[in-house]
């Protein structure tokens, strides 16, 4: 089964290089199994980087503060990790680094703390081994199912921005480090100069990172460029994240999807342009901001396109892709990778046909529901003077969950070190200036338009310039075309909504609101006065906050 069962659109003959091979059969199938087994992580999302991040910064402060750890193999182990998920090459570097740190400490630290960091550092380095013997095996099989063939890829002498933001980013993150590194003998305690050489270790560490990425990603690219590249004809699609998603010539109904690669149309007016995100512009922002209004998916797979492959498809690799046009009669489309191709072992292609059909009946129910909803919206919908919605049981539920995060930090007392005592501070200052948006949030609507109250004055949004209102994930998102948008989040429970036939309160306003951007004959027909709009909620902020700093003076007093 599949949800994509079209005809692939097909490239004009021009495009195809000649002598370029059709990549299907059994070619196709000797690259797959020369994968790297289902065990060893080569597919990390940006979502998961960003929570890897986090996670990292953890437990490296819980290393620091609840073992014998010392500050450099407390920073060092888990960018380990980080570097085992995300830039390989490193680990051959920082394993030896990592080995001779754990002998010279090994008398230093506990028997659980060495056994730790010896596995983590075997881990890391198997993992890596593995992956590079992988991706020597599917060079030489893509090498071989390309006989020879080569072809200068198109828009060679384009403007390369591959590894931009990587490198600005990687530079800006290492200052701090280096100052935290320079300034750990001038705090007055033992265990607060431990957490600043650590920190300013990760730090510059994480910093590296990025510039090694971007510099390695403008590398790769510029020598793909550089001569005439192995070509390949393959089969391309779409999946929900953007990414091109790569098929067999054979495989017209997207059965075993090989790799996936995120990448960034080449358009004739970019010269001009200014660098993007290295994941990838897909247009201009008049196009990006359609795409995030456009409604949400119908599960419904686009149909497949046929394409010319440029470079050598392995783990890590950069490559081009001339693909067919979406619509007949427009010129093909050259897609530049903007980060590293991530193959696809049977397993986790298997999965993802699982979760594409799984996705597209859940888009055809909610299209189903989202659809009777905005019926009995357009039919029940009384015209009145002024509207207005608020912060109900599902929002206190989310301030509460909010609050208890922030006081567990409070009861788990790791220590009493002055960067704990900070981190509290700062998760509690975080607190005090959501849990009012959340308890107190209010949208009035107007002939004018949509007042929305914030922590300082009441916000004006005409009708002209609400582009959408809608539900996404756990977000409530009203998105405005000056871009400033607006968002408030509260649990959900899709599965037990469906049971009890329940409806999200951020649906309803999000379709109520909808219909009203839509049908102007909807919308109210008199004007809010001041007191209708919603308060000022910093004062509430600031209670929240004096609060906070008052219970915290209390502790460390006592």
């Amino acid at each position: 089964m599949t949800t994509n069962v079209q005809e692939p659109s097909l490239l004009p003959p021009s495009a195809i290089p000649e002598g370029c091979v059709p990549w299907n059969g059994e070619h196709a199938r000797v690259w797959a199994d020369a994968a790297v087994p289902w065990w060893v992580p080569v597919r990390p999302r940006r979502w998961s980087f960003e929570l890897a991040l986090w996670c990292a910064v953890l437990v490296a402060f819980a290393l620091l503060t609840t073992t014998d750890l010392p500050p450099e193999l407390a920073a060092l182990l888990p960018l380990q990790v980080m570097w085992s998920l995300w830039r390989p090459e490193v680990v051959r570097f920082s394993a030896p680094v990592l080995i001779a740190l754990v002998a010279i400490r090994a008398t230093e630290l506990s028997w659980p703390a060495l056994v730790c960091a010896t596995l983590l550092v075997l881990a890391s380095v198997t993992a890596t081994e593995l992956r590079a013997r992988a991706r020597a095996r599917q060079r030489r099989s893509a090498l071989a199912a390309v006989g020879g063939v080569t072809a200068v890829p198109p828009d060679a002498d384009g403007r390369v921005r591959r590894g931009g933001l990587f490198l600005k980013f990687g530079a800006g993150v290492g200052v701090p480090g280096v100052v935290l590194i320079a300034t750990a003998d001038l705090w007055r305690w033992t265990s607060d100069r431990q957490v600043a050489l650590a920190e300013g270790l990760f730090i510059v560490g994480l910093a590296l990172t990025m510039l090694l990425s971007g510099t390695l990603g403008r590398r790769r690219a510029l020598t793909l460029r550089a001569t005439p590249a192995p070509v390949l004809r393959v089969l391309v699609g779409k999946d929900d994240h953007e990414d091109a998603v790569v098929y067999a010539t054979d495989d017209t109904e997207a059965l075993r999807p090989l790799f996936t690669v995120a990448t960034r149309a080449v358009r004739d007016d970019e010269n001009g342009e200014e660098d993007k995100d290295d994941k990838g512009d897909k247009g201009d922002e008049e196009e990006l901001e359609e795409l995030l209004d456009a409604p949400a998916k119908t599960g419904a797979r686009a149909p497949l396109r046929e394409a010319v492959l440029y470079g050598i498809p392995c783990d890590g690799a950069e490559i081009l892709l001339l693909s067919a046009a979406k619509e007949p009669g427009e010129p093909p489309v050259t897609e530049w990778s903007t980060g590293p191709v991530r193959p696809l072992a049977a397993g986790a292609a298997r999965r993802r046909i699982a979760r594409e059909e799984r996705a597209a009946v859940r888009a055809a129910r909610d299209k189903a529901r989202d659809g009777e909803l905005a019926a009995t919206v357009r039919a029940g919908t009384v015209v009145v003077p002024v509207r207005r919605w608020r912060a109900g049981p599902v929002d206190w539920l989310a301030s509460f969950l909010t609050v208890q995060w922030c006081l567990g930090y409070f009861l788990l007392g790791i220590d009493d070190s002055l960067w704990f005592r900070g981190l509290l501070l700062l998760f509690g200052l975080m607190c005090a200036v959501r849990v009012p948006v959340k308890l107190r949030w209010r949208i009035t609507a107007d002939r004018t338009g949509i007042w929305l109250n914030r922590l300082r004055a009441p916000r004006h949004i005409p009708w002209d310039e609400l582009r959408a209102a809608r539900r996404e994930s756990f977000e409530l998102q009203l998105r405005v075309r000056d871009g400033d948008n607006w968002a408030v989040a509260a649990p959900r429970w899709a599965w037990w909504q469906r049971r009890r036939g329940l409806i999200h309160p951020y649906d309803a306003l999000a379709a109520e609101l909808s219909a009203m951007i839509s049908d102007p004959a909807l919308r109210p027909t008199g004007e809010s006065e001041v007191g209708e709009r919603g308060r000022q909620l910093w004062p509430f902020a600031v209670l929240l906050g004096l609060a906070w700093t008052a219970l915290l003076v209390t502790r460390w007093l006592s």
